[in-house]
């Protein structure tokens, strides 16, 4: 698994490439982690580019939760963009798709972000 990260417009999107299961979950932890900091502490949005995801665990998708967890109490933004179909049937089944919003592209995902947050 690796994870490129990249400023755009305010928002970073983190984008993992490979699989996230129970064998490297730690590690994407630990590679997002200081970005769910900047996202609490400066307001930018977080968004997951998860088009080069093959696959993700409940290990991988208990790392989103923790970093939506950690970073929307304290006014962040939280979404991910471009799931493979894999990706999004298994964000469909664990209904991760109720917890944060899906874009189909990350395209649609910067342009939400870059709209003021509608206070829900």
């Amino acid at each position: 698994m690796d994870l490129d990260a990249r400023l755009s417009n305010n928002t970073v999107v983190l984008a993992p490439r490979g699989r996230v299961d129970h064998l490297n979950a730690e590690a994407f932890g630990k590679a997002v982690a200081p970005h769910v900091e900047t996202c609490k502490r400066n307001g930018p949005g977080l968004l997951f580019d998860l088009s080069g995801l093959e696959y993700i665990s409940s290990a991988g998708l208990r790392v989103l939760m923790l970093a939506s967890k950690r970073a929307v109490p304290a006014g962040g933004r939280i979404g991910v963009a471009a799931p493979t179909a894999m990706v999004r049937e298994i964000l469909e089944i664990s209904r991760f798709d109720l917890v944060f919003p899906v874009f189909d592209s990350v395209d649609a995902g910067l342009s939400s972000f870059a709209q003021p947050a509608s206070g829900t």
